[in-house]
C-alpha cells in the first residue's frame, strides 16, 4: 500500500504547516482600522470632486507614474498609503504605472541626487504631452534639509518643469489627493 505520509514527508510537513496558517487567519479575521469618521469624511468629499475632474479632464482615469529622486522614503510610505485598501485612490480614477510612456502625471519626491538627474530627465521627456509634474514633500519643493550640496542637486524644480508643490514631511495622503486635485483644477 502506498503510504503518502512516508514516501513524502517534507510535502505532508509542508501541507499541515500552510493548514495550520490558514487557520490562524480564518480565526482572526479582518483586524485593519478603519480611518476616523472625519478623515474619511474628508477623503470623500474630495475623491468625488477628484473622480468628476478626472472623468471630464482625462476622459478615463489619471495615470501617475511615481519617480524617488533621492528621498528619505517618507513620502512613498504616504503614497502607497494613498493607494492601499483604507486610502484607496484608485476609487477616483487613479493609477500607477511602471512605465512613463503611459503616464498623465509624474509625482517626484525628494531632493534630486546626482545619481538620479539623469534618470529624472529621461522619465520626464519619456512621459507623453501634456504633462503634470507635482513635487512632493518638503525636499522636493524646497530642498529640505538636504538642500543643495556635493550629493544633491535640491529641488526638483532645478532638473525639470514642476507645476504644483504639495509641501509636508511627509505630506498625508489626504493633503496628496488634494494636491492633486488642486492641479486638474487648473
Amino acid at each position: 500500500m502506498f503510504d503518502v505520509r512516508r514516501q513524502f514527508p517534507e510535502a505532508c510537513y509542508k501541507r499541515d504547516v500552510i493548514l495550520r496558517i490558514l487557520h490562524q487567519i480564518f480565526r482572526t479575521g479582518v483586524v485593519t482600522e478603519p480611518l476616523p469618521t472625519e478623515v474619511e469624511a474628508e477623503i470623500a468629499v474630495i475623491g468625488a470632486e477628484l473622480e468628476a475632474r478626472i472623468r471630464k479632464t482625462f476622459h478615463r482615469s489619471l495615470v501617475i507614474r511615481e519617480v524617488d529622486a533621492g528621498s528619505c522614503n517618507g513620502c512613498e510610505l504616504e503614497i502607497h498609503a494613498m493607494n492601499n485598501a483604507v486610502y484607496n485612490c484608485e476609487r477616483f480614477g487613479i493609477h500607477f504605472t511602471a512605465s512613463p510612456r503611459f503616464a498623465d502625471m509624474l509625482l517626484v519626491t525628494g531632493p534630486v541626487s546626482v545619481n538620479m538627474e539623469i534618470a529624472l530627465k529621461r522619465t520626464y521627456h519619456s512621459t507623453p504631452n501634456p504633462k503634470i509634474v507635482v513635487a512632493v514633500g518638503d525636499c522636493a519643493c524646497d530642498g529640505g534639509i538636504f538642500g543643495e550640496s556635493y550629493a544633491s542637486l535640491g529641488r526638483i524644480s532645478n532638473v525639470i518643469p514642476v507645476d504644483v508643490h504639495i509641501p509636508g514631511c511627509p505630506p498625508r495622503p489626504a493633503d496628496l489627493l488634494r494636491g492633486i486635485l488642486e492641479i486638474i483644477r487648473g
